[in-house]
């Protein structure tokens, strides 16, 4: 019954794409030029969804912009390494660096699969997809605190959208070859012109070929995103964008501690098993977008499919602490041998309708919209696991033996999790009076899941309904700077079962956040405070390898990001955060057997956390040049769940970058990062599982552009 219900909601809404059209981009609406010879000669944007005729900097939410020139700098390819940018992120458990896991504001999702995040306003995070490449990134916009009452499936410390570069109607495009340490090449390109009047495309990609300073370890990926954008009238666009992902990496757990220091042993050390070969990712998504304009109105709908693949052979470090030699010698690690096949497929379909009216003298600024999604997820895993005292498949940590022979498995994981998903929104913002604007919305959201297990031929499924309201108040008191509280409530599906086969209770949110934002002479910026709380949330269950319900959390914490002019040559970024993010009520895991008082901290997150660049424009050796510097601040942070006593040290990282303009077509760049050599570790899944990062890199490149 769910599949139908969804399904006759996806045929009418393909039905509205078909009459009317949408656009994806975090900018303001581009007018389109009564005579087409003039898109030649113009930027052609496509207004944002889940936006209506209200831009961000008028709406009661803290905004951080990562802009793809800040990208470039930092050097950065990944979406989790751009990131590292806003203090509001901490990273989280990597899956083997084989996903993009992170937190907003301290609250993160199920650590058993990736976190969510939008692009172009579709949700992307489902599935197993690999580590996202940023070579068609045009911005990161981080939209913090409450959302998820008009976004639908996110965090309460925020949603992060992913804009792509679109197509344009002017030729211009560049070819980048680059070189690091540790072997890393990389060649990208981006390529977009005008095929006639009405059409312009653009196809850009990446392919990476990479060592590491992990021994044993290697990574290679292809990259490629074509795009296509049709002017079909003065008033109407239809947008289509393909993404192609092969991804090759060796699963790679980390380092263990000794006796809760991680610092024993290398960050070099690799526990894996290199015979277990690279796990292979492919993705294969498609976009296609339509904005219909009329007047004051504008209707914005889409269609997004996803096609991920994740074939995995890995030799991973048993958790569960009867089993772990390692924590009876301090040298013999046993492991556990694992083959999964998870194969998933993602239909999303979306449509709003947004636009300004007047009742009196008050103005109303009204989005309305629905939007649906179908999730298939099939999972095949078969692991071994040693018994109590076994060594079969054990490795020496201080001096590793790699070519073992892992003994047969057992499948744990044959099963299919079906999720079908609608939702219907609306929000108003009310020109209350020139300097009062009040926000009130809401979202209805039916969600159907159902988990078969072929292994025990049995299944389990769940049916939920909620409404989730939101509302914001702005005090516009000058032209630059204004004041807005705001709060709302969520709903996320989490995805999976418990040991007993039992999915798991969605997790239900609530997120108030009180602030300012400014523009003031060379000053841009925001502070922010908030509160959220959320239930039903899952953690790892070391004895059994998979999720688990942690129960009732909360965060709170201050916010600040800055940015401008220094000098006119000189420019500078800030991003402050200080988040208390802890357990909300007393708990005892009975899985565990460990009690976990109220107040206990969670996983991988820093209570202080801040990054700052300064950029200086100057002419050296007769080149325009720009040189710049960041420093990237974490604090300590809890390093397992069930263990208060694992931290995380702080550490502080110095990156530099340097760019020459070498002649009008032709730049080269060079990036040092980690500068001072400092040892660190990025997260932790536990004390057996953690990830150190990489010590002083250099990476050089050469850009032609056109």
């Amino acid at each position: 019954m769910a599949d139908h219900r969804f399904f006759r909601y996806s045929a009418a809404t393909v039905a509205v794409l078909c009459a009317f059209t949408q656009p994806l981009h975090a900018a303001e609406p581009a007018p389109v030029a009564e005579d087409k010879t003039a898109l030649e000669h113009i930027a052609v944007q496509i207004r944002a969804p889940f936006r209506g005729d209200v831009p961000l900097k008028q709406q009661p939410i803290a905004v951080q912009t990562l802009s793809d020139e800040a990208l470039d700098n930092a050097g950065v390819t990944s979406f989790v390494e751009a990131l590292d940018l806003s203090a509001s992120i901490a990273r989280q458990n990597s899956f083997g660096d084989l996903w993009d896991s992170f937190a907003i504001r301290g609250l993160v999702g199920d650590e058993n699969i990736p976190s969510g995040y939008l692009i172009n306003g579709f949700s992307a995070g489902r599935g197993y997809s690999g580590t996202r490449d940023t070579t068609n990134i045009e911005s990161i916009e981080i939209m913090k605190g409450p959302g998820s009452a008009l976004f639908g499936r996110s965090e309460p410390g925020g949603t992060i959208n992913i804009v792509t570069k679109k197509p344009q109607f002017d030729r211009e495009g560049y070819l980048q070859l680059s070189a690091g340490r540790w072997d890393k090449y990389r060649v990208e390109a981006d390529y977009t012109d005008a095929v006639s009047e009405d059409v312009a495309v653009r196809v850009n990609g990446a392919y990476e070929d990479n060592k590491s300073f992990r021994d044993e370890v290697w990574s290679k990926k292809t990259v490629l995103t074509p795009s296509l954008l049709w002017l079909v009238s003065d008033t109407t666009k239809l947008g289509y964008e393909l993404e192609y992902v092969d991804q090759d990496v060796i699963f790679d757990r980390g380092i263990v501690a000794l006796n809760g220091d991680p610092a024993a042993l290398p960050v070099s050390r690799f526990l894996g098993e290199a015979k277990d070969g690279p796990t292979n990712v492919e993705v294969t998504a498609h976009q296609l977008t339509l904005e219909q304009n009329f007047g004051q109105w504008d209707l914005l709908s889409g269609v997004f499919y996803k096609d991920s693949s994740f074939i995995s052979t890995s030799s991973d470090a048993e958790l569960a602490p009867a089993r772990q030699l390692f924590l009876k010698d301090g040298q013999t690690l046993s492991r556990q041998h694992n083959q999964r096949d998870f194969q998933t497929t993602d239909l999303t379909v979306r449509s709003e309708l947004s636009g300004t009216f007047t009742t009196g003298d008050v103005v109303h600024h009204l989005l309305i919209g629905a939007d649906g999604y179908s999730f298939v997820l099939n999972k095949d895993w078969t692991r071994f696991r040693p018994a109590a005292g076994q060594t079969a498949y054990s490795i020496n940590v201080f001096n590793p033996v790699y070519g073992q022979t892992a003994p047969a498995g057992t499948r744990i994981f044959d099963q299919k999790e079906t999720q079908d998903s609608y939702g219907l929104f609306v929000q108003d913002q009310i020109d209350l009076t020139a300097k009062w604007k009040a926000q009130v919305g809401g979202r209805f959201d039916s969600f159907d899941q159902k988990i078969e297990n072929y292994l025990t031929g049995t299944s389990s499924s769940q049916h939920q309904t909620v409404f989730n309201p939101r509302a914001g108040l702005v005090y516009q008191w000058s032209e630059s700077a204004s004041l807005y509280s705001s709060y709302s409530q969520g709903f996320r599906p989490n995805t999976g079962a418990d040991a007993n086969n039992n999915a798991f209770e969605p997790e239900k949110t609530k997120s108030w956040e009180l602030g300012t934002k400014f523009s003031l002479n060379s000053v841009q910026g925001s502070l922010a405070l908030f509160r959220a709380e959320k239930n039903n949330m899952l953690t790892t269950d070391p004895i059994q390898g998979i999720s688990a319900a942690l129960g009732e959390v909360e965060s709170k914490g201050i916010e600040v990001d800055l940015s401008g002019q220094i000098t006119d040559s000189a420019s500078y970024a800030l991003s402050y955060a200080y988040t208390d993010a802890s357990t909300a009520k007393d708990m005892i895991n009975l899985d565990w057997g460990v009690e976990l008082p109220k107040g206990s901290q969670l996983l991988n997150i820093p209570k202080h956390s801040a990054n700052a660049t300064v950029k200086q424009q100057l002419e050296l050796f007769s080149y325009p040049t720009n040189l710049g510097a960041t420093v990237h601040y974490v604090d300590d942070r809890l390093g397992e769940t069930i263990d208060p006593d694992y931290i995380l040290p702080a550490y502080t990282l110095v990156n530099l970058f340097a760019e020459f303009e070498l002649n009008d077509k032709l730049s080269a760049q060079l990036n040092i990062d980690n500068l001072l050599d400092k040892t660190h570790y990025v997260s932790s899944y536990s004390a057996i599982w953690t990830m150190p990062g990489a010590p002083r890199s250099y990476s050089a490149s050469l850009r032609y552009s056109f």
